[in-house]
């Protein structure tokens, strides 16, 4: 193949380039509007807040509001809890031409992690740092959580502490753009969130199959999304599947590993439920249940985590409306052989591994 290619290369690699533009600049007037979106939203806000403690209280109220119009037609991107996080993105940033003259290079995650630091100084300097310097969301984030800025301010041989940042950060620089990719961006754009990005491989054909099975087994089971998008004051978490069970009155999660699970597993999806149960549980609903799923056939297919001391009995109750570990244990094996039935090139790489 590659021979036939290589009369070609040139004009291949120009074209190359001349994507790789294209989607960087369709990224960047994404960010840029949907910034300056959120920025002009919390300044009316916050405008309207103002004047007096009457209008401030019809202010707090006009928050709910807002939150529930606007997520019904626009999506989670207007929560009660983003709407809160644009408030304090005006707040912290009231110079409109400041804004304007760092959005092309600042993204949503980016000033999120700017609005955790209270210093001014210290949030203007990381916010100039990472323009000046091209830091990714994640070396950003890393450098305000080890202090970077008063290390360096303190620091006799300053080149020392840049130099050993470079170092540890060196990772998160790689593939900084990530265009539709990225779920903000694409739920901004009012794409649907909840679709893999990537229906060929074997988790996403797992995650699909085991949809419509917990849907035709399951009692009670309405789908709610797909790679639903959570967001803390610190991170953004991505939930593979969740369900709500009319019949116990709750959700439910599904975490899907391609692998032996691990404790490092159990611990992350006993974080989702108690992150759900937070987050998104409503007056009346019982306590999240959390699946735990993973593809190797042993006894710790299935584990459940049912959380907020229940005891024993309740969560047998709850055990008795979903599948059971072997029903589950028998529909991913049986995914998997429909898949490399479909892939036998993916099959052969995984018999060499």
């Amino acid at each position: 193949m590659e021979k036939y290619l290589m009369p070609y290369q040139e004009i291949i690699t120009d074209i190359k380039n001349i994507i790789s533009s294209g989607r960087e600049m369709a990224y960047g007037a994404s960010n840029k509007a949907m910034i300056l979106t959120y920025w002009n939203i919390g300044k009316r806000i916050v405008e309207q807040e103002q004047g007096g403690k009457e209008r401030a209280e019809y202010g707090k109220g006009l928050i709910s509001a807002l939150s529930e119009t606007l997520t019904q037609e626009f999506g989670q991107n207007y929560s009660k809890r983003n709407l809160h996080y644009y408030v304090k993105f005006y707040q912290y940033f009231s110079d409109e031409q400041i804004v304007n003259a760092c959005v092309h290079n600042l993204n949503w995650t980016k000033i999120r992690s700017l609005l955790r630091v209270t210093d001014e100084d210290a949030r203007y300097w990381y916010m100039k740092e990472a323009v000046s310097e091209g830091w990714s969301s994640r070396t950003l984030d890393r450098n305000i959580s080890t202090q970077y800025y008063y290390r360096l301010l303190q620091a006799p041989k300053k080149e020392d502490v840049i130099e050993e940042m470079k170092q540890k950060t060196a990772e998160y620089q790689k593939n900084q753009f990530e265009l539709i990719k990225s779920p903000v961006i694409a739920e901004f754009l009012g794409f649907k969130t909840e679709d893999s990005y990537l229906e060929g491989d074997l988790e996403s054909s797992i995650l699909s199959h085991i949809r419509d099975f917990l849907m035709e087994m399951g009692r009670g089971f309405a789908f709610v999304a797909r790679q639903q998008h959570i967001i803390t004051e610190t991170s953004d978490y991505f939930l593979d599947l969740v369900f709500y069970n009319i019949e116990l009155k709750c959700y439910v999660l599904i975490d899907l590993k391609m692998g032996k699970i691990t404790h490092q597993d159990v611990g992350q999806i006993d974080m989702y439920v108690r992150m759900y149960d937070d987050l998104k549980r409503g007056q009346g609903d019982n306590p999240t249940i959390g699946i735990l799923l993973c593809s190797e056939t042993d006894e710790d297919i299935a584990r459940y985590s049912v959380l907020h001391d229940n005891d024993r009995l309740f969560m047998s109750k709850y055990l008795t409306y979903l599948p059971t570990k072997e029903q589950l244990r028998n529909e991913i094996e049986r995914q998997k052989e429909i898949f490399y039935m479909q892939h036998p090139t993916l099959q052969d790489k995984e018999d060499k591994r």
